[in-house]
């Protein structure tokens, strides 16, 4: 049965992440490039994926924040927010989309439907559609998006490296300090 898991995640992921609209993922990198800070937000384990791209994003070198947590700043204008959400009807998600909207912030989201509330409230929404995960039995509940979002964030980074001159180096000396 785990290998037959393995498999069915792994053949899933692709088919999802290669989806994807390439134009999307441009206007997404342009978006954090040219963006003063960037904000993420999820919840349950979309925000777990949320937080380990914002920390990649920092050993990067960007100003980068997870709304939630005690020192998050308030959002600006000339900021990003990019919001997580598989269903894109969580209220929290939906909420932070239109309090940045109102403040003039840009918003993003990922989600798996265009019409859901949080595509309807956003500038970008890119859209991860993961087929409704045929076969939950191999990957439960959201699995399969939260997955396909980790791995698309992380096909990222070597861009946004490169637009803001970052090799692997600058990046390891912003690394967590392990004692």
């Amino acid at each position: 049965m785990s290998n037959d898991s393995l498999e069915y995640i792994l053949d899933q992921i692709r088919g999802t992440v290669s989806s994807i609209d390439a134009e999307s993922q441009t206007k997404l990198i342009d978006e954090i490039v040219k963006a003063k800070t960037v904000f993420i937000y999820g919840a349950g384990r979309s925000g777990l994926v949320g937080q380990l791209f914002a920390v990649r994003l920092v050993q990067i070198g960007l100003d980068v924040h997870f709304i939630g947590d005690m020192t998050t700043p308030i959002i600006s204008k000339d900021d990003l927010t990019i919001l997580i959400s598989n269903t894109g009807e969580t209220m929290s998600a939906v909420q932070t989309a239109n309090i940045a909207r109102r403040i003039g912030c840009r918003v993003a989201c990922l989600t798996s439907n265009a019409k859901n509330k949080l595509a309807h409230a956003s500038n970008l929404a890119i859209i991860v559609d993961h087929n409704g995960n045929k076969d939950a039995k191999y990957a439960p509940l959201g699995t399969i998006f939260e997955d396909s979002v980790s791995i698309f964030f992380d096909s990222l980074v070597p861009s946004i490296m490169e637009r803001k001159g970052m090799d692997e180096d600058a990046m390891r000396r912003r690394h967590a300090i392990w004692v």
